[in-house]
């Protein structure tokens, strides 16, 4: 794939998740309101510096921030159409950075760290950029969110492999019986042994290969594919 097509899908396909991102935490603002379950004056006690806290203070308003997540909307919606820019990723990076700490560091756990992968990728193509070279901005910037991607899903393999409960399948049962449907039924083919062992010992061997990916275009496409179903599978099952 040409590396102009590769940055352009990467800007569409991120935009459509961090705008589904920023409609939750919209939808959420009830929740983060002063008389909601998630305050910031409840949060605001993990910010130790007093300077910081004080800063902090005003940015989460809920004024400021239902402003901020509306402005967001409408950076999402730009780069869509229009493509990425310095001043327009800069913003979006700043953005989720302020919603991390809002959220103690995560909302949505490796999503909203994918998210800050992405971002700080298109933040390295677009400095490049400035520089006087795009297109080895966009290679190198692809390349760092390749690599951490790939590092993620070879890791979350690797201790999953060393763990005794993901290779005996007891693991998987387990955080499947406290997912949304759970617990699992008896008569559900996950319920036995062996073939719970056999699901586990395949998204172990698949995450433990995920470096393969980078052998050729097919060999990406395939581990991408799996992933997009595997997580299909999770969005099904933890909603």
């Amino acid at each position: 794939m040409p590396l102009n097509e590769a940055a352009r899908g990467l800007e569409l396909l991120f935009g459509l998740s961090f705008l589904l991102q920023t409609l939750e935490h919209l939808r959420m603002n009830r929740a983060m309101a002063p008389g909601g379950l998630w305050p910031w004056h409840l949060q605001r006690r993990d910010v130790p510096n007093r300077y910081a806290r004080a800063l902090l203070d005003q940015v989460f308003t809920p004024q400021v921030l239902h402003a901020q997540l509306l402005l967001r909307v409408v950076a999402v919606v730009v780069l869509v159409v229009q493509g990425s820019s310095l001043a327009l990723v800069l913003f979006l990076f700043i953005s989720h950075v302020l919603m991390l700490l809002r959220w103690r560091g995560a909302f949505n756990g490796g999503s909203d760290f994918m998210t800050l992968i992405v971002l700080t990728g298109m933040l390295i193509a677009q400095c490049m950029a400035q520089a006087g070279d795009p297109e080895l901005g966009w290679r190198a910037g692809l390349w760092y969110i390749s690599l951490q991607t790939v590092t993620s899903y070879f890791m979350s393999g690797w201790v999953k492999l060393l763990q005794p409960q993901w290779r005996s399948g007891e693991a998987l049962v387990v955080f499947l019986n406290g997912a949304i449907y759970g617990p699992l039924p008896a008569r559900h083919l996950l319920s036995r042994p062996l073939l719970a062992r056999a699901a586990a010992w395949a998204f172990i061997v698949w995450e433990c290969c995920f470096p393969l990916a980078f052998i050729g275009p097919f060999t990406a496409l395939f581990f991408c594919a799996t992933a997009v179903v595997f997580h299909f599978l999770v969005f099904w099952f933890f909603g």
